[in-house]
């Protein structure tokens, strides 16, 4: 039996849920897009988001569907966020957020949900709000709704290497092409092409009044060490200042000093570290 101030959150409590969520807009960036489009009434979404706090406060969040995202979660939260999660089968395919609160869950979960497929206890967390002084690559450019054809194949390559296992595995790979058509209708998706040859690509996976949170980048391995990638995220990077969010963000593992250096030259600097826990 719980003996922690845990409670599914609804829209009465919207309000307090923006709040707490501005108070880390980067970690809580993915559950402050799905409360801007679908509100807190679960049912309307994948998940549910669950408050923690004194009375009717809410100090500390999780937001419990297809990942397992925490934020603001205080030690004491995140055991009581612990407690609840394990008395349930695992739904989520991956926890992510802040190290410390993810590395603590996973601690506390790991003996209820069995082994991990990969832990990255390492991720910078790196934010830039202005402009990269590097000059940017003026051909990259959003991808066209005629050319997820092309787009897909590179966007099925980065999946694959960056997590481990192929898209395609569970259904084909129709709900993950819908996801790349839906970026691409959304002007989310850039690309600079080779003919129909995609050589580099990224997305605004998230996107919110505070920031855009960019996922998905890849390089052709046949154009690595061109010194392509760098401009191309100096497009991507000024296009979202201007057009989407007031700051840009995105996390990166620890030991990819190639892509770390990139970032650095376009003008991120460190915001903390996230820890990703795959399954």
């Amino acid at each position: 039996m719980l003996t922690v101030p845990i409670r599914q959150l609804g829209e009465s409590e919207r309000a307090q849920v923006e709040k707490t969520l501005d108070r880390d807009p980067y970690a809580g960036a993915q559950i402050a897009e799905r409360v801007a489009a679908h509100g807190l009434n679960w049912w309307r979404s994948d998940g549910r988001i669950f408050g923690y706090g004194p009375g009717r406060r809410v100090e500390s969040l999780i937001w419990s569907g297809a990942h397992l995202v925490p934020v603001c979660s205080t030690p004491a939260a995140t055991a009581a966020f612990a407690e609840m999660l394990g008395a349930e089968p695992r739904i989520c395919s991956s926890i992510i957020g802040r190290s410390e609160a993810v590395l603590d869950l996973w601690d506390r979960l790991g003996g209820h949900w069995g082994r991990a497929r990969d832990v990255r206890p390492n991720q910078p967390l790196l934010v830039a709000d202005r402009d990269p002084v590097i000059a940017a690559d003026p051909e990259v450019r959003l991808v066209r709704p005629n050319e997820v054809d092309a787009l897909f194949p590179a966007a099925v390559a980065m999946y694959t290497e960056e997590v481990g296992v192929s898209p395609l595995l569970d259904d084909g790979g129709r709900g993950y092409r819908r996801r790349i058509v839906e970026l691409v209708k959304g002007k989310r998706a850039y690309a600079r092409f080779v003919g129909d040859r995609v050589i580099f690509k990224a997305e605004l996976a998230i996107v919110t009044n505070r920031t855009t949170q960019v996922q998905g980048v890849w390089v052709d391995p046949e154009f690595r060490g061109r010194g392509l990638a760098a401009p191309a995220m100096a497009a991507v990077t000024r296009d979202a200042l201007r057009r989407v969010s007031p700051t840009v963000s995105l996390y990166v593992n620890d030991y990819n000093t190639a892509a770390r250096r990139v970032y650095a030259r376009c003008g991120f600097a460190s915001a903390g570290s996230f820890a990703t826990v795959l399954f």
